[in-house]
């Protein structure tokens, strides 16, 4: 099976309805990381037949540069799902990167989609392995399983929380998707989104965060999105072009941070150097750093490689 690598930025992921032409079209001229096609809560039961064809000629036709193609296809306990794979892979396979699966609620269903889409590889003669698969959880059993269905493929790139589905499946008391529930003082959506986060760092996935359904109120959306990433998702569902731009931010570091990343890992690679005294540990200014602080700074520097920012500040060899 082909290695590829998976861990594509994905700080915004525009859901797209993959009923509407003109939608299809507007998307591929805004600046989001990833944009999923939905075959599925997007598209009415009787639109869903003709929106595969729809997808594959937008995949096919499309300037999708610089995006992350991805289809969500419907989920398993569905009657639409076998076809939804077979019609946007056989059909437009060579431009497509993943399939994303809805409400997983155990291994036995990545694995099921990933040997699917292993039959229509090597019947259409495309690359093996290289489509990969996005795994939605949105309800209490997924969740429990969650470890499990983030090994159950190679294919897995990311772990992802379907909110409404969720809240809904565990009677939460909330009208407002993404929102917190009247009555509880704390972050409700702590628990689930640290084991959808340990799931996918323990499996070297991504992890992203689900809608913020207010589309117009971009404060909340940015208040939402920073939780997600403070806790370290690599990005989050926008559902209108307004909702991009704050996602790239919010999901990126800082110039400031960025550019202190770089400097660590350049300060770093010099003291262990044998020019630099072949050091286990050095001072950076006033900040001791370590392979510790390597860690870290590889962290925040890769997001912000991935996120196209340019330093502003370069090491500079200290003067014996």
């Amino acid at each position: 099976m082909t290695t590829v690598d998976r861990l594509r930025p994905r700080r915004s992921c525009l859901a797209v309805p993959g009923s509407n032409p003109r939608f299809l079209e507007k998307a591929q001229g805004l600046p989001a990381d990833q944009v999923f096609l939905d075959l599925e809560d997007a598209c009415a039961p009787l639109a869903k037949p003709e929106a595969r064809h729809t997808i594959v000629k937008f995949l096919n036709e499309g300037d999708w540069t610089g995006k992350t193609r991805v289809v969500r296809v419907n989920d398993w306990t569905t009657e639409w799902t076998y076809r939804d794979v077979v019609t946007v892979v056989e059909g437009a396979g060579p431009n497509l990167d993943c399939i994303m699966l809805p409400k997983v609620q155990d291994a036995r269903q990545v694995v099921a989609l990933d040997l699917l889409l292993t039959q229509i590889e090597k019947t259409m003669g495309f690359e093996v392995g290289r489509i990969g698969i996005e795994a939605q959880i949105e309800n209490a059993r997924g969740l429990n399983n969650v470890n499990e269905i983030a090994e159950a493929s190679p294919r897995i790139e990311t772990i992802i929380f379907g909110p409404a589905d969720f809240m809904a499946s565990i009677n939460m008391k909330s009208l407002v998707v993404g929102e917190q529930p009247p009555g509880y003082g704390a972050d409700a959506y702590h628990y689930i989104l640290m084991k959808i986060l340990m799931a996918a760092r323990a499996n070297d996935l991504q992890a992203i965060d689900g809608p913020y359904l207010q589309i117009k109120n971009v404060d909340g959306f940015r208040e939402v999105a920073g939780r997600a990433a403070a806790l370290g998702f690599d990005g989050k569902w926008v559902l209108h072009p307004g909702q991009v731009e704050a996602a790239n931010e919010v999901f990126s570091p800082s110039q400031e941070d960025y550019d202190h990343a770089e400097l660590i890992l350049d300060a770093y690679a010099y003291y262990t150097s044998e020019a630099g005294g072949r050091k286990g540990s050095a001072m950076l200014g006033d900040e001791m750093i370590d392979e510790a602080s390597r860690k870290m700074a590889l962290v925040i520097s890769g997001k912000g490689r991935a996120a196209g920012m340019k330093r502003t500040s370069a090491f500079e060899i200290p003067e014996d």
